[in-house]
């Protein structure tokens, strides 16, 4: 299945629905179980406590035709509506490094060697959960910088709460897998790094996420390596930068989850970045070899087949910010 989070013009607030066939159904207007709770719980948008609810409604749906699970008068034209992040508020974000073709070819643009380390374990930063944008959402530029760039990636929300996670137990603790653009300001990721401490500043700006949230099982037919054979590509006012796909990753989700909950909890709402697929962002591209790093007027689009196409427009940053 295919949930978003999205919002209509009158002002009712935040809302969970289905992507079927084009057109978004409310998750209000799912028949009720025998106590009623997931429909009331899910008249809202889905959040970390309302996850768990997904799989409930995923596995009742494809036991069924998916349109007679709901009035279809109540059908939504996704562009009548503004798409949310798919889950609303995030409970955390961890940012992986798991494709190697990405690692190999931003060092070796910086004239550096591949590190022998990184085949060891997959690493990660934390980045701010709480600056995340959605679909058609706009992109100040941030203040101060002036190397900003996009970053490919696939996202992974966690739907069950766990500890010590086996990889090879961690696909039941995914509730669904999204677009990712892990915006980056590469001048101050620079200066901050070479302190050996980070990313920070050069990140937690905003992260965009969705603009779908799509289940596990919605992409086994497609299960390819220690990925799935989709498609990633990035657009930069329509024209084509990058182009990936996801089964070249070379840490498999469960390995990330692995090691992310290795000694702490991971809890529903926690979202997991695989880091930039090969060819992902300027960065790696060279910005001499593309129309340079972006600016304010850019529109910035990342596709990944079966997710969707997470848009975002850069504007100017506000005057009294700079």
């Amino acid at each position: 299945m295919k949930y978003c989070n999205y919002e209509k013009p009158d002002g009712t607030g935040a809302r969970a629905g289905v992507m079927h066939e084009g057109l978004i159904y409310p998750l209000s207007s799912i028949p009720a179980g025998p106590d009623g709770e997931d429909a009331a719980r899910l008249s809202g948008p889905i959040d970390p406590a309302s996850l768990r609810l997904l799989e409930e409604i995923t596995a009742r749906l494809r036991n069924c035709d998916p349109l007679s699970a709901y009035r279809s008068d109540r059908a939504l034209d996704p562009t009548g509506v503004r798409l949310l992040p798919p889950v609303l508020p995030a409970a955390s974000f961890r940012d992986f490094y798991a494709f190697e073709a990405h690692v190999k070819t931003a060092r070796d643009r910086r004239g550096r060697e591949m590190i022998p380390e990184w085949y060891e374990i997959p690493v990660f930063y934390f980045s701010n959960h709480t600056a995340m944008l959605g679909h058609g959402d706009e992109l100040p530029f941030p203040a101060g910088g002036r190397w900003l760039d996009y970053e490919l990636e696939v996202g992974a929300v966690i739907g069950r709460p766990g500890r010590n996670i086996r990889a090879a137990d961690a696909d039941a603790h995914i509730a669904g897998f999204m677009v990712l653009n892990d915006w980056s300001l590469r001048d101050a990721q620079r200066e901050e790094m070479k302190v050996g401490l980070g990313p920070a500043k050069g990140k937690d700006f905003a992260t965009g996420i969705g603009p779908l949230l799509v289940s596990p099982e919605e992409l086994e037919p497609y299960r390819a390596g220690k990925g799935y054979d989709l498609a990633m590509t990035a657009k930069v006012n329509g024209r084509e930068y990058s182009r990936g796909n996801w089964k070249d990753i070379h840490y498999s989700f469960g390995e990330m989850i692995e090691r992310a909950s290795r000694n702490v909890t991971l809890h529903p709402g926690d979202v997991i970045g695989s880091g930039t697929v090969g060819t992902g962002c300027i960065l790696e591209l060279g910005p001499d070899t593309v129309d340079g790093w972006l600016e304010p007027g850019d529109v910035v689009e990342l596709e990944i087949e079966r997710l969707g196409t997470l848009g975002n427009c850069i504007v100017a940053t506000p005057a009294e910010e700079n």
